[in-house]
């Protein structure tokens, strides 16, 4: 703020006076306020009776400024029992010093003008369940903002995103009708062999269509696979053969019905689907029709599961290395060979107890191939679905979503082992 001239002169018209008291220059500097609050004017910068540019006139005072005749609380009145005070009859205009948001408090206030303003230390974080403030817009306030509740944890999902309950209850039952179907009369196997098949191939044909826009015939596809799977059970792998070969022509033809574009991408995609679904299950047929066929079923199924059980046990609890990462991120090196020593170990106690003429080596290395087939299997299921960028083929089942997601490792593994059982003990 501007200085305010000590003496403002006589007024006009008052007689002129004399020379100024040589003494009210002395006094005049001794009356002068000092401190952390007020400028501390150097002597000679005001001429009486000139006033400078911005300062009061006589009589008023300026925001911020004290009254003439009055000192701040707190500081000693001129005059009263200190040396150098002022005399009688001149008046004294203390400039109060601005008050800004630096010398707000809490925020620490200088000692003296031009000293730098040390910024008080941020607040600690409140404790749990008491109140935060923030700041305001007006210096020294503070707006309590409400606390806000801790965040509650998330329940753990299962690993997979499975229903375990339900996984395993669907499993129990479907081992329920496999057992009854095998033991009982070995013909009704043979039905869910075929229904298994015509839902497999529904299923892919769907998710073809929905995914890709990809329309591969339908009815030829479910008609042949299922003649294919009656051939191969009462006429063996060469009728089974020709079964296929039929239903390719039988898919080209019926896909004639339709607009010419896309025609190679669909009778592509309807040979691969007869080849996949319903011809590998041709081979659990004709293992079906030996002698000796609910054993060989029953080896064929549990070194399969051995192998998918014994990946997932290891793999969840040593696994650090990633077997195909782009393909499946869950399955790793050390679960393979989980897998593989249990396949190995099952297919060994398996075929020297309940097959005829079986030694253990020979289960060792059945089961050896057939974990090796089921992981490969498992990884070329995956494969297509992540090309039509689905998790499961189907809804079927709950827990393990469709009848194609339980048939990934077993397609492949069916002509594995029934070739091997060929080779070890006979058709």
């Amino acid at each position: 703020m501007p200085p305010v001239p000590a003496d403002p002169g006589p007024p006009p018209g008052a007689p002129a006076h004399g020379p100024a008291d040589p003494a009210a220059g002395p006094a005049r500097e001794a009356g002068r306020l000092s401190g952390p609050l007020f400028r501390d004017e150097q002597p000679g910068t005001v001429q009486p009776g000139i006033a400078q540019p911005g300062a009061a006139r006589p009589g008023t005072v300026q925001p911020g400024a004290a009254r003439p005749g009055t000192v701040p609380p707190g500081m000693a009145q001129p005059g009263a029992g200190q040396p150098g005070a002022a005399q009688p009859g001149v008046t004294e205009t203390v400039v109060l010093r601005a008050i800004s948001d630096d010398a707000a408090p809490g925020l620490g206030t200088p000692p003296h003008p031009g000293a730098p303003v040390h910024p008080a230390p941020p607040p600690s974080h409140p404790a749990a369940g008491q109140p935060h403030f923030v700041p305001s817009s007006h210096p020294g306030q503070e707006t309590p903002v409400a606390a806000q509740p801790d965040p509650q944890p998330q329940p753990r999902k299962q690993r997979g995103g499975r229903n375990l309950q339900a996984a395993i209850g669907v499993g129990v039952g479907l081992g329920a009708v496999i057992v009854a179907s095998l033991f009982v009369v070995k013909a009704l196997f043979l039905v869910v062999v075929m229904a298994a098949v015509a839902v497999g191939v529904w299923e892919l044909t769907s998710r073809l269509a929905e995914r890709k826009q990809i329309k591969a015939p339908l009815v030829p596809l479910v008609v042949g696979g299922i003649a294919m799977v009656a051939t191969g059970y009462w006429s063996g792998i060469q009728w089974a053969a020709a079964s296929l070969a039929l239903t390719g022509l039988a898919v080209m033809v019926w896909r004639m019905a339709e607009p010419p574009e896309d025609y190679l991408r669909d009778i592509t995609a309807g040979v691969f689907t007869a080849f996949y679904v319903p011809f590998l299950a041709t081979f659990v047929a004709m293992m079906l029709a030996a002698d000796d066929g609910p054993q060989r079923i029953v080896l064929f199924l549990i070194v399969t599961i051995c192998s998918d059980t014994g990946a997932y046990a290891v793999g969840y609890k040593f696994g650090k290395t990633k077997l195909a990462p782009t393909i499946s991120p869950g399955k790793t090196r050390e679960g393979l060979a989980g897998g593989i020593a249990l396949s190995m170990l099952a297919g060994a106690l398996l075929m020297q107890l309940i097959i005829d003429d079986g030694s253990w080596w020979q289960g060792l290395i059945l089961g050896g191939c057939a974990a090796v087939t089921a992981t490969l299997g498992d990884l070329g299921e995956s494969m297509i679905k992540r090309d039509l960028g689905i998790k499961d083929m189907g809804t079927l089942l709950p827990g393990h979503g469709g009848i194609m997601d339980r048939l990934d490792s077993l397609l492949p593994t069916a002509p594995v082992v029934w070739l091997l059982l060929a080779a070890f003990v006979g058709s």
